[in-house]
């Protein structure tokens, strides 16, 4: 194997420069390959503690709401995205009898399609947003925890909280180099019916392998600041808070 392919190799943590025996991979990479495999299988499938999780965003000095989807199983979250995107009816219910006279930001947490990431990144992600928020006195609403959650739940949350800013940290599809990645999905005037290109994304939230809390949460505060000045999220929104940093800072 050339020098080349081992120096590439240090920058990723994809696949690469594997080596061989015979005509098949060496043993070890076979083994770690398949160990990749069930902790992605494992990611999906574990159930998520919403109620274990609640006691960590209270000792935040946050109210948390415990909320449902109608999914009634992992196997049915898989095959049914489409009821990932509800509550279920007692939970709206809740939620409409918590809502008050609107909040900047409804935060939502889910542990999506990697229950795995929520439970490794969550707390401490969102210990980093609230006080990013706190600190730039942007109102939050009550933090809903819903298993079994798409993204596209935040809409029907936020609308319920007549809040201007739905966010939802959401565990993302596993692959086989990380099961553990948190996603977050910041969308303005959140309303059921908004489409994928009025939200923007921070993805491969995972220290020390990927994006570190406080600097999501930096991105986060950076969006949801001129999500609520100018008036819009999405394609139109970009992320300039690097350049910002670079022309202010040299």
């Amino acid at each position: 194997m050339s020098d080349a392919w081992l120096a590439l190799r240090r920058l990723t943590q994809a696949r690469i420069a594997l080596g061989r025996a015979g005509h098949a991979v060496p043993t070890p990479v076979q083994l770690d390959l398949q160990l990749a495999c069930a902790l992605a299988r494992d990611a999906v499938h574990v159930p998520w503690d919403a109620e274990g999780f609640a006691k960590g965003v209270r000792a935040l000095g946050k109210e948390a709401l415990v909320l449902e989807t109608p999914v009634a199983s992992r196997e049915e979250y898989l095959r049914r995205p489409d009821l990932g995107r509800k509550l279920a009816d007692a939970s709206r219910a809740l939620l409409l009898s918590a809502a008050g006279s609107g909040a900047d930001v409804a935060l939502i947490v889910s542990n999506g399609l990697s229950s795995t990431a929520v439970e490794r990144h969550g707390l401490s992600l969102l210990q980093a947003i609230v006080a990013g928020y706190r600190a730039r006195h942007i109102r939050m609403a009550p933090v809903c925890l819903v298993a079994n959650g798409r993204v596209a739940l935040s809409d029907a949350i936020g609308s319920a909280l007549s809040a201007r800013v739905a966010v939802i940290i959401v565990g993302e599809r596993p692959g086989l180099s990380a099961a553990d990645s948190l996603g977050i999905y910041l969308t303005f005037a959140p309303q059921p019916g908004n489409t994928d290109a009025q939200r923007n994304c921070i993805s491969n939230i995972r220290p020390p392998d990927g994006l570190a809390y406080e600097d999501a949460a930096a991105k986060l505060l950076y969006l949801t600041e001129e999500a609520l000045r100018r008036g819009y999220s999405g394609v139109a929104l970009k992320d300039e808070s690097q350049a910002l940093r670079h022309l202010h800072f040299p």
